[in-house]
């Protein structure tokens, strides 16, 4: 499961859930626990196999249903300024940007904004993967606010696992990394648009983005 397919999770869960009803729902869930022994829940992060079972379900017109969800969250953009010439030094403009539109991972954003520490943890792993104690070190913030803000960032999908070091003693410590490198918040009669530019194993990891792009 990629970074970017936990960050949109629990909001693409809702949609559905919404948009499908629970007695609908509950024959989803019963057969893809029968298809691929999985809940509902956790088939989100695992988008290919429960696109599998809408179709059995609803045929072509899973498109419609899956494209209304992603609609209500976010959408898609190979460049977020089209004025702009692609060129060496306009690289970063022409990568794939996400336009997020869900209040809940509109507010999970402006949290880390609005928090000094999670803003320098966040900031810190947007080029480079840390381990939680290089980022703590580096930050220069306490060890127990700061082990519950990385907690907080990496539970709410805005951090994921990029890699691992090996300790002198064997053990395996995870490395972690922003999903996204780049960020703009705009704000046009009070209503907030944030666009995010993902990193690139999240566009190339995340089953949701494909199935996005597919529809």
């Amino acid at each position: 499961m990629g970074g970017l397919d936990h960050f949109l999770s629990q909001s693409l869960e809702s949609e559905l859930k919404k948009n499908l009803g629970k007695e609908v729902i509950r024959k989803i869930e019963k057969r893809l626990f029968e298809k691929h022994g999985l809940s509902f829940t956790q088939s989100i992060k695992e988008f290919q196999k429960l696109d599998s079972v809408l179709r059995e379900f609803f045929g072509a017109g899973a498109d419609g249903i899956e494209e209304k969800c992603f609609k209500n969250i976010c959408s898609l953009k190979n460049n977020i300024d089209n004025n702009k010439k692609r060129t060496k030094s306009t690289k970063t403009e022409s990568t794939k940007w996400i336009i997020i539109k869900d209040p809940v991972l509109t507010e999970s954003i402006l949290d880390v904004v609005g928090d000094s520490d999670k803003k320098r943890i966040f900031e810190s792993v947007m080029d480079k993967s840390k381990t939680v104690y290089d980022i703590i070190s580096e930050c220069n913030i306490p060890q127990t606010s700061g082990y519950r803000k990385i907690n907080s960032l990496i539970k709410n999908g805005l951090l994921s696992i990029s890699g691992h070091i090996e300790t002198h003693d064997g053990k395996k410590v995870n490395k972690y990394k922003s999903i996204f490198q780049n960020m703009r918040i705009n704000i046009i009669k009070n209503e907030i648009t944030i666009s995010i530019q993902l990193n690139g194993r999240n566009v190339t990891d995340s089953s949701i983005l494909l199935a996005m792009t597919e529809l």
